[in-house]
């Protein structure tokens, strides 16, 4: 039935089981229900409960479990399907008839075309969840029932990961206990040339899984861009995408080739990752700015498990936020067992909890979480007061300056400036690039002339910025690395008042790192360019044998200068408190 005021089924019994607390969810899964709710009260949409139920038909009756067992599809499995199998709108199209209305002119005419609402579906769930699974449920239906599917595409960061997918398909055409399979799986494959219902008609082959009727091909590829792009895959499953180590996105690359397809469909699986910075996080920032309504995306579907506090993972009660299918698909003793190895093992706490509780404490031990680096609505602090800090640097790093003004209810308004040398711009790899010119765009990133940066130079453009900002800059807080001529021109031009050198090393950095990170877990850092997003989720941090924490990067290109600014900043305005009064 087609409808457009119907609540659908699956969605329908869990919001039922929500609202009663039998469920637990977190944040974003609320957000994902509110998204369905408006969906429900459009009635530009139409629900088609029809074209779900055929989906889990044909997966009951055609699919098996790897170990051969008969497939029964989890509750959560058709939670996210019916988001994909269930939503439509119309699209109306005018079109030349050469016989509109039955002469020999012909003339324009309007057709209507039913079109499938979700294009592209992100789930990030616990490990356990059988997402890929899932994948398999997907692409085995668009290969052998929707004959309009020629080639699919499925890809993960392994080629081992990749065939992961294929493993539960091979199975079931291996046993094929549905009446469609047995009559694919009729005849061999080696007969070419007699009687074609003696052919093989769905075979896994070198290539992958074809279907040799529909002429589609399910192909496995590795993640890499260069084999991404240029392809036209009507079908593509792309896992463990937040666990992948390269520098641009492949869903993206997937996307610019599927999008010149009628009724594309991507379906982009992963638990939590372990990299932070890379394109995980890209992609998570507008997943949540969609989830959030900051602008509306209804071809998109995100179902995004997560604890939503690191305290819940001692709450078993609590844990089937980060894993739906918790109980079915993997046990609480092996969730226990995780989390008794977390307390243990504190090298593999930080993938423990990723991987199991979506909490995305990543590979290293970052100080700022994923959700404390999240940038606020667009701010204004025009003749304000502030603090300033500078991180000088004549090279490759930045030369950061950070804004840090006192505001109410012990809230801290961050703007920051940086410099780099137009030498330093052009050699950057082209990925990197990409993410530099979007912060000049942003106004947070001045390139000057040159192969290194003249400090005059720069104080000429940050006196000018502070003019135009209108900041009153009392106070100036900085590292004494390649400060003299800058710190020497500004005390002559401005007086030596406020001005404090802030020593670097783990003894004096870490009670102020300390307070910044209280702040910012309290969502009290208001700041709104990406750069300060950058940054900050670049730095890590390590202790003494005191535990005295100090600012570090991990990696060369991870730069961290503009929080480094903000801490200088920080002491500056603590040492300097009685001229904010």
């Amino acid at each position: 039935m087609l409808s457009n005021t119907a609540t659908p089924r699956y969605y329908g019994k869990f919001r039922d089981s929500v609202l009663r607390g039998e469920i637990p969810v977190n944040e974003m899964i609320s957000y994902e229900m509110n998204r369905i709710d408006a969906l429900i009260a459009n009635p530009n949409y139409y629900y088609d409960d029809k074209a779900v139920e055929g989906w889990i038909a044909f997966c009951e009756k055609e699919l098996t479990l790897t170990d051969g067992s008969d497939f029964n599809m989890l509750d959560s499995f058709k939670l996210w399907g019916e988001e994909v199998f269930g939503w439509y709108y119309f699209e109306t199209r005018t079109i030349w008839n050469p016989n509109a209305k039955g002469g020999g002119k012909g003339g324009y005419v309007k057709k209507e075309y039913k079109k499938r609402l979700t294009l592209k579906q992100y789930l990030i769930v616990g490990r356990g969840a059988a997402k890929t699974l899932y994948d398999t449920c997907i692409h085995a239906y668009y290969e052998n029932v929707d004959t309009s599917t020629t080639v699919q595409l499925a890809t993960a960061p392994t080629m081992r990961q990749a065939e992961e997918v294929l493993g539960p398909y091979r199975t079931a055409i291996a046993r094929a206990p549905g009446p469609l399979f047995q009559f694919l799986t009729e005849g061999s494959l080696q007969n070419t040339t007699g009687n074609k219902k003696d052919r093989l008609k769905l075979a896994s082959t070198k290539k992958g899984i074809q279907n040799f009727i529909t002429n589609s091909l399910l192909e496995v590829v590795p993640m890499s861009i260069d084999k991404l792009q240029g392809r036209r895959d009507r079908v593509a499953s792309v896992d463990e995408w937040l666990s992948c180590d390269i520098r641009e996105d492949p869903i993206g690359a997937i996307e610019q080739g599927s999008s010149k397809l009628n009724d594309y469909l991507i379906i982009a699986t992963s638990s939590e990752g372990t990299i932070r910075n890379g394109v995980g996080d890209t992609i998570k920032m507008e997943l949540l700015k969609i989830l959030r309504g900051e602008y509306y995306a209804p071809h998109i579907s995100i179902w995004w498990y997560k604890l939503d506090d690191v305290a819940e993972v001692g709450d078993p009660r609590m844990w089937i936020k980060a894993n739906p299918n918790l109980g079915k698909t993997v046990t609480y003793e092996v969730y226990q067992r995780d989390v008794e190895r977390a307390e243990k093992s504190p090298e593999n706490r930080n993938d423990i909890l990723a991987k199991r509780f979506g909490i995305p404490m990543e590979g290293y031990t970052y100080f700022f979480t994923f959700e404390e680096t999240q940038p606020h609505n667009k701010q204004d602090f025009w003749n304000m007061s502030c603090s300033m800090g500078a991180d000088l640097s004549q090279g490759g790093d930045f030369c950061s300056f950070v804004f840090l003004f006192p505001l109410s209810q012990f809230r801290f308004g961050v703007k920051t400036v940086n410099y780099i040398s137009e030498f330093t711009l052009h050699k950057l790899p082209t990925a990197m690039r990409a993410k530099y010119e979007h912060f000049i765009k942003e106004g947070s990133l001045v390139v000057m002339d040159g192969t290194i940066l003249d400090m005059m130079d720069v104080y000429d453009d940050i006196d000018r910025h502070i003019t135009q900002a209108g900041y009153d800059v009392r106070c100036l807080g900085y590292d004494p690395y390649n400060a003299r001529e800058f710190i020497s021109r500004w005390v002559t031009e401005n007086s030596e008042f406020g001005v404090e050198k802030v020593i670097q090393g783990a003894r004096t950095e870490s009670v102020p790192l300390t307070e910044l990170k209280k702040l910012a877990s309290e969502r009290m850092l208001i700041f709104d360019q990406e750069m300060m997003t950058w940054t900050m989720g670049n730095a890590i941090t390590i202790e003494d044998t005191n535990g005295n924490k100090k600012l570090l990067k991990k990696s060369y290109e991870a730069k961290i200068d503009a929080v480094a600014a903000m801490m200088d900043a920080f002491v500056a305005f603590k040492l300097n408190k009685d001229m904010f009064d």
